[in-house]
């Protein structure tokens, strides 16, 4: 992520014209560079144990799918964003990215 938009989110394939059709967003949560990752680490120290020796780093993220019904195309990039920043992201360790598909 860009870091002049870290923590805002970005948002991508949304069409006007599609203002009250069902579509479904895309979020993507990773931790922001520098927050160390136990569980990367872990499942890095394991895939080496496997025999994956081209393994050099490992970081762990959330990736959720939200259906959306009857969202109001105007407000529904804002809307996302603040589900992110109020439940689905810790604004403080993470960043987030959100995709929408129709």
């Amino acid at each position: 992520m860009d870091k002049g938009t870290r923590g805002k989110g970005t948002m991508k394939g949304k069409t006007d014209d599609a203002a009250k059709k069902p579509g479904k967003a895309r979020v993507y949560v990773t931790l922001k560079p520098g927050v160390l990752d136990p569980q990367g680490q872990a499942v890095a120290g394991a895939l080496l144990r496997l025999g994956f020796g081209e393994v050099a780093d490992v970081r762990i993220g959330k990736f959720i799918e939200i259906s959306l019904c009857g969202a109001d195309a105007g407000n529904e990039r804002e809307r996302l964003a603040k589900m992110c920043e109020g439940l689905l992201a810790n604004p403080v360790i993470e960043d987030f990215r959100i995709e929408y598909e129709e």
